[in-house]
C-alpha cells in the first residue's frame, strides 16, 4: 500500500456545532490539509462552513464528499479556493450527473453494500472509484454484489481515493465513532488495488482523536508497503 502520508483527518458531522468544533481544532493544530464531508449538511449549514474554511488555516481540501443538493457553484468554489481534485458521490447520484457535468472527471464513486446496483451506475462516465474501505470489507463479509462489481473493474478503472472508517468484525458493520484503534486493523487484510492516492478518515471523532487514528493507520499502511 502506498501513500500513507496522504491520509487526512476530516471535518464531519451533521450539526453546526460538529463542524465548528472541528474547525477550531484544525486551527489549533495548524492543519493545512483536511478532507470535508458535506453528506449530512444542508445548504443553510454549508454556507457558514464555507466562510469558516476561508478564515481557517486550511489551504487545501484533497477530498470532498458531496451531497445530493450541492450545486456546481459550490464545487467551483471549492476548486478555486482549496484546489480540491476529488469529489465523491453515491450510486444514486448518477441520476444527478447532469448538474455536475463540468466536473465529471473529478467525481469518484462510493459503493453501497445493499447488493442493488442500478442500471444507470456507469463508473466509466466519471473519474473512477472512491472506495470506502469499511464498506468494501462489509460487502465482502455479506457477499454483497458491490464487492464483485469493484473487483471486476480493478484493472480498467482508476481507484483514486478512499474513505477510512472503523469496522467491527463482531457486529459486521462500519463505525463512524471509533473507540479503539483496533477497529482499523481490518485494513491489514484488504487487497492493495483498493487503495488510492488520497485517503480520508470518515469518523465523527474529534480532530485530536483523528490525529491519533491517523498515526495508527499510517503505521499499518507503511508496514504493508
Amino acid at each position: 500500500m502506498e501513500n500513507s502520508d496522504n491520509l487526512f483527518v476530516s471535518i464531519t458531522g451533521e450539526e453546526n456545532e460538529d463542524w465548528q468544533s472541528k474547525i477550531r481544532e484544525v486551527n489549533e493544530y495548524g492543519l493545512k490539509k483536511v478532507a470535508v464531508f458535506l453528506e449530512r449538511l444542508k445548504k443553510e449549514q454549508r454556507e457558514p462552513l464555507y466562510r469558516a474554511l476561508l478564515d481557517s488555516e486550511v489551504e487545501k481540501i484533497p477530498l470532498v464528499h458531496l451531497r445530493h443538493d450541492v450545486v456546481s457553484e459550490e464545487i467551483t468554489f471549492l476548486i478555486n479556493n482549496f484546489s480540491t481534485p476529488c469529489f465523491n458521490i453515491h450510486e444514486d447520484h448518477f441520476a444527478l450527473l447532469d448538474k455536475w457535468k463540468s466536473y465529471w472527471n473529478r467525481l469518484y464513486l462510493e459503493m453501497n453494500t445493499d447488493s442493488e446496483i442500478a442500471d444507470n451506475v456507469k463508473v466509466k462516465k466519471i473519474g473512477g472509484f472512491c472506495i470506502d474501505l469499511a464498506h468494501f470489507r462489509k460487502a465482502v463479509a455479506r457477499g454483497a454484489e458491490e464487492s464483485y462489481y469493484v473487483f471486476l473493474r480493478r484493472k480498467n478503472i482508476e481507484f483514486k481515493c478512499n474513505h477510512i472508517s472503523g469496522y467491527s468484525e463482531r457486529e459486521d458493520t462500519d463505525l463512524h465513532v471509533v473507540d479503539e484503534v483496533g477497529h482499523f486493523d481490518y485494513l491489514k487484510e484488504l487487497p492493495e488495488y483498493l487503495f488510492g492516492e488520497t485517503l480520508a478518515l470518515e469518523v465523527d471523532n474529534s480532530i485530536r482523536e483523528q490525529l491519533e487514528f491517523r498515526e495508527y493507520v499510517s503505521d499499518i499502511l507503511r508496514k504493508e508497503d
